[in-house]
């Protein structure tokens, strides 16, 4: 018995040795101290692409999907398949030349394709998933909203005002949208002010385009036109300094870009007919072929051709008060006709200039009560204001949007270097 010890001993002995010569575990993990990081995932559009080969084009003109997969051993009879049950999400044959595209596929000597990408813009694309079933589903790039800031002095026109202060000039677009109700930029005179607070979004270091206007003040014949951006019942709109809606029961003039070629006049000279007669609108002079849209909600009275000069014309009744016309058009939008009901902005045709006129313009009218008016004169009541429910909120915005305003406006004036660098400097620190 007295060896009973030793022989128990001797026969833990294994145990014991590979108990301390095996790695020490972490309690609380489980996992032996030595383990180390199991490499990182690569991703592209949101799919793991570490066994996949990334292909990447650009869609050329005329090039067609199954140009696109016919190279990548993508039968005939798939491709088919793939037109006919993406359709509800996505129109393969709406695929526009000069968009990107990307397709995923494995590396041995099948190179099947798993996955083909169809950017729709640069942030927005569309995934069709080709392993097994078919599935699409579209998605976004990750992206970043830089807060910028912007401001001049009008020398021509708002647009170069944009290029000239560094900034997108298709904010000139969006300004003229918020503004479309309460400032005619037809007239904007040289020395008018503005200065607007709006956003730019980037994927990566890649600018992609704008974001939202936040904030911005137009200064106009001595008067100045501040608007802030709200939300309310889950709805964004444009507000003055005192809650008023920015949008007017009719916009400002019928189309975005031109200039006033004649005004309103009870005794003009016809350019045609060398004689001396009313002209009871304006006329816009544009190029051939620009957009008119309706400046209110209403009902279309009238289309046709208007043999006294006007040509092809159409007559909207917005109420009981108020009627416009347009003449001279090239042609009319898809689908308009007499009878039907139109929205303010809705497109309803084409600068032209058919019957008497010298060049293309829109000869632009508005009646109230049967009697034309000078369309400058037109004064539209604003739509639903701030509600009372979010005022308080709605004033607290307004306080936080003019002291951000005041900010980036002393750093604006007080940096000398160009806007772009300026935002550069505060994109870092965003």
């Amino acid at each position: 018995m007295r060896y009973k010890p030793i022989i128990i001993l001797i026969t833990l002995l294994p145990v014991l040795y590979t108990a301390c010569n095996h790695p020490k575990t972490d309690v609380l993990s489980h996992k032996p101290e030595t383990d180390t990081l199991a490499p990182a995932h690569q991703y592209a559009y949101g799919i793991v692409i570490d066994s996949l080969i990334l292909h990447t084009g650009i869609i050329q003109k005329n090039q067609s999907l199954a140009d696109i997969l016919l190279p990548f051993q993508v039968s005939y009879a798939r491709i088919d398949h793939i037109a006919r049950n993406s359709a509800p999400l996505f129109d393969v044959k709406k695929i526009r030349a000069g968009a990107q595209y990307a397709l995923l596929y494995t590396p041995d000597s099948l190179s099947q394709v798993h996955y083909f990408i169809y950017e729709n813009n640069p942030v927005e694309y569309t995934v069709f998933d080709l392993r097994d079933s078919l599935r699409v589903y579209r998605s976004a790039h990750p992206t970043d909203t830089l807060l910028t800031y912007a401001a001049g002095t009008i020398q021509s026109s708002l647009w170069n005002t944009m290029v000239d202060a560094g900034a997108d000039p298709m904010l000139a677009v969006e300004l003229s949208e918020i503004y479309a109700w309460t400032i005619d930029f037809f007239g904007i005179q040289k020395g008018d002010g503005i200065e607007v607070l709006y956003e730019k979004v980037f994927k990566g270091d890649e600018y992609i385009g704008l974001g939202s206007v936040i904030a911005a003040e137009i200064t106009h014949m001595g008067h100045s036109f501040p608007c802030y951006r709200f939300q309310q019942q889950e709805e964004f709109d444009y507000y003055d300094e005192n809650g008023g809606s920015m949008r007017r029961t009719f916009l400002k003039a019928p189309l975005r870009y031109s200039r006033v070629s004649s005004g309103f006049s009870y005794a003009r000279k016809h350019p045609i007919l060398k004689i001396t007669r009313p002209h009871l609108g304006i006329d816009y002079a544009a190029a051939e072929g620009t957009p008119v849209y309706t400046i209110g909600d209403g009902v279309v009275i009238g289309k046709g051709y208007e043999r006294n000069g006007g040509g092809n014309y159409l007559k909207i009744k917005h109420n009981g008060t108020y009627t416009t016309v347009y003449m001279h058009l090239k042609g009319y939008a898809k689908g308009i006709q007499k009878g039907m009901k139109v929205k303010q902005g809705q497109l309803i045709g084409y600068v032209g200039k058919t019957g008497l006129a010298t060049g293309p313009h829109l000869d632009f009218r508005v009646y109230r009560n049967g009697h034309a008016m000078n369309p400058n004169n037109l004064q539209a009541p604003p739509a639903k204001p701030v509600d009372s429910l979010y005022l308080d909120n709605y004033r607290n915005t307004l306080e936080k949007l003019s002291r951000t305003m005041e900010e980036y406006r002393n750093a604006y004036h007080t940096n000398p270097t160009p806007l772009l660098t300026y935002e550069e400097q505060q994109r870092e620190n965003y």
